[in-house]
């Protein structure tokens, strides 16, 4: 990708990142599509961390007993206990952070409160947890007004296209 000249206007001569085409939906709603192929990528990072996470549980259980060792067979609650505290911490730190999962960043997709302001910590919190425990919420979006999953529409949040690069002093201004 190509990086396009910002407007003839820019007194900086700053070069924006956003291709021309894609200009007009910056700040706009994002779809269903963006949102499932975030997710997705969201899950695999997901899926990583609890696959390294095993990787290190077997590794110090073999540095324990190395002459008897098995790998662990942990539960299915304990797997899913694991899946859904690593998923709900993922998305709270990250939004809290900067707004924006690795799927986020990689689609182009901030989430925000619905007045345009950055989520804090409560808010990440619980947009975290009613997406780990609802995550078909998100299918209402090409129903919903404006986009807007089920979460989106409780919890008064809104995922929008934003591929601005920001500053952490940009963001903490917003």
């Amino acid at each position: 990708m190509t990086a396009t000249p910002a407007p003839p206007g820019d007194p900086a001569g700053h070069v924006s990142p956003v291709p021309v085409e894609a200009r007009p939906f910056q700040g706009e709603p994002a779809g269903i599509v963006t949102r499932l192929v975030a997710n997705t990528l969201d899950g695999i990072v997901v899926g990583l961390m609890l696959a390294a996470g095993y990787a290190g549980l077997c590794g110090f259980v073999f540095l324990l007993h190395p002459r008897s060792f098995t790998f662990p067979t942990p539960g299915l609650f304990f797997s899913l206990s694991a899946m859904f505290g690593v998923t709900f911490l993922y998305l709270t730190v990250f939004w809290t952070l900067t707004g924006r999962t690795y799927g986020d960043v990689v689609m182009g997709l901030r989430v925000l409160r619905r007045n345009g302001r950055a989520l804090r910590f409560p808010g990440a919190a619980a947009r975290a947890a009613f997406c780990v425990a609802f995550p078909i919420g998100v299918l209402w979006i090409p129903v919903g007004r404006k986009n807007r999953s089920v979460q989106d529409a409780v919890l008064a949040t809104k995922v929008i296209y934003d591929w601005q690069p920001r500053t952490p002093r940009q963001w903490a201004q917003d």
